[in-house]
Protein backbone atom coordinates (compact mmCIF):
# COMPACT_ATOMS: atom_id res chain seq x y z
CA UNK A 1 0.00 0.00 0.00
CA UNK A 2 1.20 3.46 -0.99
CA UNK A 3 2.25 5.98 1.81
CA UNK A 4 -0.23 8.60 1.98
CA UNK A 5 1.83 12.09 1.34
CA UNK A 6 2.39 13.92 4.19
CA UNK A 7 0.70 17.18 5.11
CA UNK A 8 3.97 19.54 4.87
CA UNK A 9 4.73 18.11 1.39
CA UNK A 10 0.90 18.29 0.37
CA UNK A 11 1.33 22.38 1.60
CA UNK A 12 4.79 22.85 -0.43
CA UNK A 13 2.98 21.28 -3.76
CA UNK A 14 -0.63 23.48 -3.33
CA UNK A 15 2.22 26.85 -2.68
CA UNK A 16 3.89 26.00 -5.80
CA UNK A 17 1.01 25.72 -7.57
CA UNK A 18 -0.21 29.34 -6.83
CA UNK A 19 3.17 30.36 -7.18
CA UNK A 20 3.09 29.23 -10.90
CA UNK A 21 -0.30 29.19 -12.25
CA UNK A 22 -1.69 32.57 -10.16
CA UNK A 23 0.85 34.78 -9.66
CA UNK A 24 0.48 34.56 -5.91
CA UNK A 25 3.26 36.81 -4.28
CA UNK A 26 5.71 36.01 -0.84
CA UNK A 27 2.78 37.54 1.14
CA UNK A 28 -0.38 35.24 0.00
CA UNK A 29 1.95 32.41 -0.12
CA UNK A 30 3.05 32.95 4.14
CA UNK A 31 -0.78 33.65 4.54
CA UNK A 32 -1.64 30.25 3.24
CA UNK A 33 1.34 28.75 4.73
CA UNK A 34 0.79 29.99 8.15
CA UNK A 35 -3.20 28.76 8.04
CA UNK A 36 -2.60 25.31 6.77
CA UNK A 37 -0.04 24.61 9.03
CA UNK A 38 -2.93 25.48 11.79
CA UNK A 39 -5.09 23.21 9.90
CA UNK A 40 -2.57 20.28 9.85
CA UNK A 41 -1.19 20.61 13.62
CA UNK A 42 -5.51 20.37 14.49
CA UNK A 43 -5.39 17.38 12.39
CA UNK A 44 -2.37 15.78 13.70
CA UNK A 45 -4.08 16.07 16.93
CA UNK A 46 -7.20 14.00 16.23
CA UNK A 47 -5.63 11.78 14.19
CA UNK A 48 -5.99 12.61 10.44
CA UNK A 49 -4.14 14.19 7.70
CA UNK A 50 -4.99 16.17 4.72
CA UNK A 51 -5.47 13.09 2.45
CA UNK A 52 -7.86 11.86 4.97
CA UNK A 53 -9.79 14.23 7.02
CA UNK A 54 -13.66 14.12 5.99
CA UNK A 55 -16.06 16.57 6.14
CA UNK A 56 -17.07 16.76 9.57
CA UNK A 57 -13.94 16.72 10.77
CA UNK A 58 -13.24 20.09 9.21
CA UNK A 59 -16.16 21.39 10.72
CA UNK A 60 -14.92 19.84 13.95
CA UNK A 61 -11.35 22.51 12.76
CA UNK A 62 -13.75 25.70 12.62
CA UNK A 63 -15.28 25.04 15.79
CA UNK A 64 -12.37 24.52 17.60
CA UNK A 65 -11.42 28.35 16.02
CA UNK A 66 -14.60 29.45 17.37
CA UNK A 67 -13.68 27.90 20.55
CA UNK A 68 -10.19 29.69 20.93
CA UNK A 69 -11.63 32.85 19.99
CA UNK A 70 -11.07 33.45 16.53
CA UNK A 71 -13.12 36.03 14.54
CA UNK A 72 -15.58 35.32 11.56
CA UNK A 73 -12.86 37.05 9.20
CA UNK A 74 -10.04 34.59 10.28
CA UNK A 75 -12.34 31.64 10.54
CA UNK A 76 -13.77 32.62 7.01
CA UNK A 77 -10.03 32.93 5.60
CA UNK A 78 -9.16 29.77 7.07
CA UNK A 79 -12.03 28.41 5.18
CA UNK A 80 -11.16 29.87 2.26
CA UNK A 81 -7.49 28.46 2.38
CA UNK A 82 -8.85 24.68 3.03
CA UNK A 83 -11.32 24.77 0.35
CA UNK A 84 -8.87 25.59 -1.64
CA UNK A 85 -6.26 23.23 -0.75
CA UNK A 86 -9.15 20.62 -1.20
CA UNK A 87 -10.02 21.66 -4.81
CA UNK A 88 -6.53 21.48 -5.42
CA UNK A 89 -5.95 17.80 -4.31
CA UNK A 90 -9.07 16.87 -6.07
CA UNK A 91 -7.53 17.84 -9.48
CA UNK A 92 -4.37 16.39 -8.57
CA UNK A 93 -6.04 13.48 -7.73
CA UNK A 94 -4.90 13.12 -4.34
CA UNK A 95 -8.32 13.11 -3.53
CA UNK A 96 -11.37 11.60 -4.97
CA UNK A 97 -13.68 13.57 -3.17
CA UNK A 98 -13.69 17.40 -1.84
CA UNK A 99 -14.95 17.27 1.97
CA UNK A 100 -14.58 21.47 1.85
CA UNK A 101 -17.33 21.75 -1.09
CA UNK A 102 -20.20 21.59 1.27
CA UNK A 103 -18.62 23.47 4.03
CA UNK A 104 -20.54 26.92 4.95
CA UNK A 105 -18.73 29.80 6.62
CA UNK A 106 -19.40 32.37 9.11
CA UNK A 107 -22.02 35.02 8.77
CA UNK A 108 -20.32 38.05 8.36
CA UNK A 109 -20.86 41.75 8.00
CA UNK A 110 -18.42 42.98 6.28
CA UNK A 111 -16.84 46.30 7.94
CA UNK A 112 -17.01 49.88 6.69
CA UNK A 113 -13.05 50.88 6.19
CA UNK A 114 -11.83 53.46 8.31
CA UNK A 115 -11.11 56.64 6.17
CA UNK A 116 -9.05 59.75 6.71
CA UNK A 117 -11.05 63.40 6.12
CA UNK A 118 -9.40 65.26 2.98
CA UNK A 119 -8.70 67.56 6.46
CA UNK A 120 -6.69 65.42 8.04
CA UNK A 121 -4.88 64.21 5.03
CA UNK A 122 -3.91 67.60 4.40
CA UNK A 123 -2.27 67.73 7.71
CA UNK A 124 -0.30 64.84 7.33
CA UNK A 125 1.21 66.24 4.17
CA UNK A 126 1.85 69.93 5.03
CA UNK A 127 3.60 68.38 8.14
CA UNK A 128 5.40 66.04 6.18
CA UNK A 129 6.62 69.00 3.83
CA UNK A 130 7.45 70.60 7.05
CA UNK A 131 9.69 68.33 8.23
CA UNK A 132 11.29 67.94 4.46
CA UNK A 133 12.16 71.76 4.66
CA UNK A 134 13.34 71.63 8.42
CA UNK A 135 16.63 74.38 8.16
CA UNK A 136 17.99 72.57 11.15
CA UNK A 137 17.88 68.98 9.95
CA UNK A 138 20.85 66.95 9.38
CA UNK A 139 21.45 65.83 5.53
CA UNK A 140 20.42 62.13 7.01
CA UNK A 141 17.10 63.09 8.53
CA UNK A 142 16.28 65.77 5.56
CA UNK A 143 16.41 63.08 3.23
CA UNK A 144 14.64 60.18 5.36
CA UNK A 145 12.00 63.43 5.80
CA UNK A 146 11.89 63.76 1.80
CA UNK A 147 11.57 60.25 1.43
CA UNK A 148 8.27 59.75 3.97
CA UNK A 149 7.01 63.24 2.16
CA UNK A 150 7.63 61.55 -1.10
CA UNK A 151 5.59 58.18 -0.29
CA UNK A 152 2.72 59.79 1.19
CA UNK A 153 2.29 61.91 -1.57
CA UNK A 154 2.73 58.82 -3.97
CA UNK A 155 0.29 56.79 -1.92
CA UNK A 156 -2.67 59.35 -2.16
CA UNK A 157 -2.44 60.38 -5.77
CA UNK A 158 -2.22 56.63 -6.66
CA UNK A 159 -4.32 54.83 -4.08
CA UNK A 160 -1.19 51.88 -4.48
CA UNK A 161 -1.28 48.84 -2.26
CA UNK A 162 1.70 49.33 0.01
CA UNK A 163 3.71 46.33 -1.21
CA UNK A 164 3.37 47.75 -4.69
CA UNK A 165 4.49 51.22 -3.56
CA UNK A 166 7.39 50.36 -1.60
CA UNK A 167 8.46 48.18 -4.75
CA UNK A 168 7.94 51.14 -7.24
CA UNK A 169 11.62 50.89 -9.55
CA UNK A 170 13.57 53.95 -9.39
CA UNK A 171 12.25 54.61 -13.59
CA UNK A 172 8.85 55.80 -11.67
CA UNK A 173 10.31 59.15 -10.97
CA UNK A 174 10.97 60.33 -14.42
CA UNK A 175 10.10 64.23 -14.28
CA UNK A 176 7.99 63.99 -17.42
CA UNK A 177 5.96 60.96 -16.37
CA UNK A 178 2.62 61.23 -16.39
CA UNK A 179 1.80 57.43 -15.71
CA UNK A 180 3.76 54.56 -13.58
CA UNK A 181 3.38 51.20 -14.58
CA UNK A 182 2.45 49.24 -11.29
CA UNK A 183 2.95 45.45 -10.64
CA UNK A 184 0.00 44.06 -8.49
CA UNK A 185 -1.68 41.24 -7.12
CA UNK A 186 -1.26 38.13 -9.73
CA UNK A 187 1.87 39.93 -11.41
CA UNK A 188 -0.73 41.84 -13.35
CA UNK A 189 0.29 45.18 -14.29
CA UNK A 190 -2.17 48.74 -14.59
CA UNK A 191 -1.30 51.62 -15.20
CA UNK A 192 -1.89 54.36 -12.49
CA UNK A 193 -1.80 58.23 -13.16
CA UNK A 194 0.10 60.60 -11.36
CA UNK A 195 -0.49 64.66 -10.28
CA UNK A 196 1.79 66.92 -10.15
CA UNK A 197 2.15 66.86 -6.41
CA UNK A 198 3.31 63.56 -6.43
CA UNK A 199 5.30 64.03 -9.71
CA UNK A 200 7.57 67.05 -8.03
CA UNK A 201 7.89 65.24 -4.74
CA UNK A 202 9.74 62.60 -6.65
CA UNK A 203 11.92 64.68 -8.38
CA UNK A 204 12.67 66.33 -5.27
CA UNK A 205 13.80 63.13 -3.42
CA UNK A 206 16.02 61.46 -6.31
CA UNK A 207 18.03 65.17 -6.44
CA UNK A 208 18.21 64.89 -2.26
CA UNK A 209 19.37 61.02 -2.69
CA UNK A 210 21.58 62.17 -5.45
CA UNK A 211 23.29 64.92 -3.52
CA UNK A 212 23.74 62.79 -0.40
CA UNK A 213 26.10 60.03 -2.31
CA UNK A 214 29.10 58.83 -1.07
CA UNK A 215 31.82 56.81 -2.14
CA UNK A 216 31.10 53.95 0.32
CA UNK A 217 26.88 54.62 -1.12
CA UNK A 218 27.89 54.26 -4.54
CA UNK A 219 28.04 50.39 -5.10
CA UNK A 220 24.71 50.52 -2.83
CA UNK A 221 21.81 52.53 -2.32
CA UNK A 222 23.01 54.64 -4.99
CA UNK A 223 22.77 51.91 -7.65
CA UNK A 224 19.66 50.62 -6.61
CA UNK A 225 16.99 49.80 -9.20
CA UNK A 226 14.36 50.84 -6.40
CA UNK A 227 12.98 54.28 -5.64
CA UNK A 228 13.23 53.50 -2.04
CA UNK A 229 16.41 51.72 -1.39
CA UNK A 230 17.35 49.48 1.41
CA UNK A 231 20.44 48.03 2.92
CA UNK A 232 17.59 44.74 3.65
CA UNK A 233 17.07 41.60 1.79
CA UNK A 234 14.59 42.73 -0.24
CA UNK A 235 16.37 45.88 -1.34
CA UNK A 236 14.17 48.47 -0.78
CA UNK A 237 12.15 50.27 2.17
CA UNK A 238 9.89 47.51 3.99
CA UNK A 239 6.10 47.93 4.19
CA UNK A 240 6.80 47.78 8.39
CA UNK A 241 9.13 50.41 8.20
CA UNK A 242 6.82 53.14 6.25
CA UNK A 243 4.13 52.20 8.59
CA UNK A 244 6.22 53.00 11.37
CA UNK A 245 7.15 56.20 10.09
CA UNK A 246 3.57 56.90 8.84
CA UNK A 247 2.41 56.54 12.64
CA UNK A 248 4.90 58.53 14.04
CA UNK A 249 4.03 61.84 11.27
CA UNK A 250 0.37 61.24 12.14
CA UNK A 251 1.25 61.80 16.17
CA UNK A 252 3.40 64.68 14.75
CA UNK A 253 0.11 65.93 12.99
CA UNK A 254 -1.98 65.86 15.90
CA UNK A 255 -3.88 62.49 14.57
CA UNK A 256 -4.21 59.22 16.53
CA UNK A 257 -1.64 56.58 15.27
CA UNK A 258 -3.83 53.87 15.28
CA UNK A 259 -5.98 55.32 12.61
CA UNK A 260 -3.30 55.62 10.51
CA UNK A 261 -1.76 52.84 8.71
CA UNK A 262 -0.53 53.04 4.60
CA UNK A 263 -4.22 50.51 4.10
CA UNK A 264 -6.08 53.34 5.06
CA UNK A 265 -4.16 56.36 2.64
CA UNK A 266 -5.52 53.76 0.25
CA UNK A 267 -9.03 53.90 1.33
CA UNK A 268 -9.11 57.83 1.69
CA UNK A 269 -7.92 58.00 -1.69
CA UNK A 270 -10.61 55.63 -3.20
CA UNK A 271 -13.33 57.38 -0.93
CA UNK A 272 -12.38 60.68 -1.95
CA UNK A 273 -12.68 60.39 -5.27
CA UNK A 274 -16.27 58.48 -5.19
CA UNK A 275 -17.04 61.81 -2.93
CA UNK A 276 -15.97 64.02 -5.62
CA UNK A 277 -18.29 62.08 -8.51
CA UNK A 278 -15.33 59.73 -9.78
CA UNK A 279 -17.01 56.60 -11.02
CA UNK A 280 -17.10 53.17 -9.36
CA UNK A 281 -15.17 51.49 -12.04
CA UNK A 282 -12.38 53.55 -12.46
CA UNK A 283 -11.58 53.49 -8.95
CA UNK A 284 -11.90 49.79 -9.06
CA UNK A 285 -8.92 50.15 -12.04
CA UNK A 286 -7.40 52.10 -10.43
CA UNK A 287 -7.36 50.49 -6.90
CA UNK A 288 -5.84 47.21 -9.01
CA UNK A 289 -9.09 45.11 -8.10
CA UNK A 290 -9.77 42.06 -9.78
CA UNK A 291 -14.17 42.19 -9.19
CA UNK A 292 -15.63 45.03 -8.63
CA UNK A 293 -17.45 43.69 -5.68
CA UNK A 294 -13.92 44.23 -3.46
CA UNK A 295 -14.83 48.00 -4.65
CA UNK A 296 -18.63 47.93 -3.60
CA UNK A 297 -17.12 48.67 0.04
CA UNK A 298 -17.17 52.01 -0.46
CA UNK A 299 -20.69 52.27 -2.22
CA UNK A 300 -21.69 54.08 0.80
CA UNK A 301 -19.92 57.11 0.18
CA UNK A 302 -21.56 56.59 -3.06
CA UNK A 303 -24.72 56.83 -1.53
CA UNK A 304 -24.38 59.92 1.39
CA UNK A 305 -23.45 61.59 -1.92
CA UNK A 306 -26.81 61.08 -4.01
CA UNK A 307 -28.63 61.80 -0.73
CA UNK A 308 -26.86 65.11 -0.25
CA UNK A 309 -27.37 65.75 -4.24
CA UNK A 310 -30.78 65.13 -3.67
CA UNK A 311 -31.64 67.43 -0.92
CA UNK A 312 -29.39 70.20 -2.55
CA UNK A 313 -30.40 69.66 -5.74
CA UNK A 314 -34.03 69.16 -6.32
CA UNK A 315 -36.40 70.87 -6.88
CA UNK A 316 -39.23 70.21 -4.15
CA UNK A 317 -36.28 69.76 -1.18
CA UNK A 318 -36.99 71.70 1.69
CA UNK A 319 -34.60 74.60 2.21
Amino acid sequence: MRAKPSDMKLTGLFLDMLAAEQGAGPNTLDAYRRDLTDFSEFLGRVGHTFADAETQTLRDYLADLDTRGFKSTSVARRLSAMRHLYRFLLNERIRAEDPAAILSGPKRGRGLPKVLSIADVDRMLRRAKELSEAADASPSKRLRALRLYCLLEVLYATGLRVSELVALPRTAAKRDARMIVVRGKGNKERLVPLNEASRQAMADYLVATEAAKTEKKKDSLAASKWLFPSFGESGHLTRQHFARDLKELAVASGLQARLVSPHVLRHAFASHLLHNGADLRIVQTLLGHTDISTTQIYTHVVEERLKSLVRDLHPLAEK
